[in-house]
C-alpha cells in the first residue's frame, strides 16, 4: 500500500490548487516534490495537498480532524506562520508568536496522539522585503515590524518541532542568501511572501533533503 504524504499550510502550499476532487497539488513546491518522488518511486507514495490560502495556525488547528487526522498520513509537512504576522499588521487579526506556539503545540500533540507513527516535518516561515510588506506613509517601519514578527514565529516553530521530535527545515537564511546573490528579492518571492517558480524549487530541494533523513 502506498504511503500517504500530506502537505499542509497556507497559500504557499495551496498555490492555487483545484479543490474539486481533492487530488490536485497546486502549482508550487508540493507538486514539484510529488513529481520528483513519484518519478523515482513508482506507486510508493500518495500525495495530498490541503494547504489553504490565508490560513493562520488557528485556522489549521480548526480543521485538524478533517484535513489531517482523517486522512491518516504517514508523513506530513507543515508550513504555516506568515499570515499570523501579515493579518495582524494589515487587519489586526493575526496570531501572536506566543499564541502561535501554544496552538502549534496543541496541534502536534493531538496529531501524534491520533497517528502515533506519523513522521512530521515543520518548515520555517520566511519573508523577504517586497510589495507585501514595504513601508507605507502610515507605517514607515512596516518592513521591520513584519520581518521581526515572522522571525519570532519561526523561532516558535523551531522550538515546537524540537519538542515533538519533528524535522525542522530552515529556509529564511537560504532565501536571504539567494536574494543577495540575485540582487532581486522578487526573483525568489514575488511580493516578499509568495514564492516564484524558483522560490518553490528552493523549498522543494530542502524538503527532499529533509525527507531523505526521516523516511
Amino acid at each position: 500500500m502506498a504511503k500517504v504524504i500530506l502537505f499542509q499550510g497556507d497559500s504557499i502550499t495551496d498555490c492555487s490548487r483545484v479543490r474539486e476532487g481533492g487530488t490536485d497539488l497546486g502549482g508550487g513546491y508540493a507538486r514539484l516534490v510529488a513529481s520528483n518522488l513519484g518519478f523515482d518511486n513508482v506507486n510508493e507514495y500518495e500525495f495530498i495537498n490541503r494547504g489553504i490560502s490565508g490560513n493562520r495556525i488557528v485556522d489549521l488547528y480548526a480543521r485538524i480532524k478533517c484535513d489531517i487526522i482523517n486522512l491518516k498520513p504517514d508523513y506530513m509537512s507543515i508550513l504555516i506562520g506568515v499570515n499570523d504576522t501579515w493579518h495582524e499588521i494589515n487587519h489586526q487579526n493575526g496570531v501572536s508568536a506566543e499564541k502561535y506556539e501554544k496552538i502549534f503545540d496543541m496541534l502536534l500533540t493531538e496529531v501524534k496522539e491520533a497517528l502515533p507513527n506519523i513522521k512530521i516535518m515543520v518548515l520555517e516561515p520566511f519573508v523577504l522585503e517586497g510589495d507585501a510588506n514595504t513601508a507605507t506613509e502610515e507605517m514607515p517601519n512596516r518592513w521591520q515590524l513584519f520581518k521581526g514578527d515572522v522571525l519570532l514565529h519561526a523561532a516558535a516553530a523551531e522550538r515546537i518541532a524540537e519538542k515533538h521530535g519533528c524535522k525542522y527545515i530552515k529556509l529564511q537564511k537560504l532565501f536571504d542568501h539567494a536574494a543577495k546573490k540575485s540582487g532581486n528579492t522578487a526573483y525568489w518571492l514575488r511580493d516578499g511572501v509568495h514564492p516564484s517558480n524558483f522560490g518553490h524549487e528552493l523549498i522543494k530541494r530542502e524538503w527532499l533533503k529533509a525527507f531523505d533523513e526521516i523516511k
